[in-house]
């Protein structure tokens, strides 16, 4: 996988705050989406032609996804989607054998160049919030979110078990997740 950039000695077990360990990629003190990376436009949505956003997005995934698990790169990835400004603050939650392939996925559904209205097209309203907050970062200077991928299972068993973990480290933390499981699983917490 020579598209994911490997990062720190994060590990399966990352700690709070924030979910990343100490020495992580996310743990470093550098300066984060207040200027676009070289190349980049900062056009608005309306004015950007499917053509020069899907070049974009596929600079941009090849840029910031980042594996910080120190495992080898095989199996199921559990990988967080992030304010490019804040990486610490965990918005989703996901599994993907291939995470570059999913963090297209993730940025092509969002429909980028399409005008600034509801995402009519994502058939479950469960899913809207996650392309909502994508357009949204889009439409705030061209941002777009980064992918961690912060561990590698060998099954997707194992992978649901660690992502359901990382759902609830998030909201114990009480980052304002995304996901469709926090509605569930959050309530299952309260009762812990």
């Amino acid at each position: 996988m020579r598209s994911i950039r490997r990062g720190g000695v994060g590990g399966r077990r990352a700690v709070a705050p924030g979910l990343f360990g100490e020495g992580s990629v996310l743990d470093r003190n550098k300066s984060r989406g207040t200027e676009p990376a070289a190349g980049y436009s900062t056009r608005r949505m309306s004015g950007d032609s499917r053509a020069a956003i899907g070049t974009r997005v596929r600079r941009h995934i090849r840029a910031e996804l980042y594996d910080d698990s120190g495992d080898a790169a095989q199996g199921v990835a559990i990988y967080m989607l992030s304010d490019p400004r804040s990486i610490r603050d965990v918005r989703y939650v996901g599994q993907t054998r291939s995470p570059a392939r999913r963090f297209s996925q993730h940025l092509n559904a969002a429909r980028l160049w399409l005008s600034d209205e509801v995402p009519w097209w994502v058939r479950s309203p469960k899913l809207r919030p996650l392309y909502t907050w994508i357009r949204e970062l889009y439409a705030d200077e061209g941002r777009l979110p980064v992918m961690v991928v912060s561990a590698w299972t060998g099954s997707v068993a194992e992978a649901r078990v660690l992502e359901r973990a990382r759902i609830m480290e998030c909201l114990e933390s009480r980052l304002d997740i995304l996901n469709v499981e926090r509605e569930v699983l959050g309530r299952q917490g309260q009762l812990i």
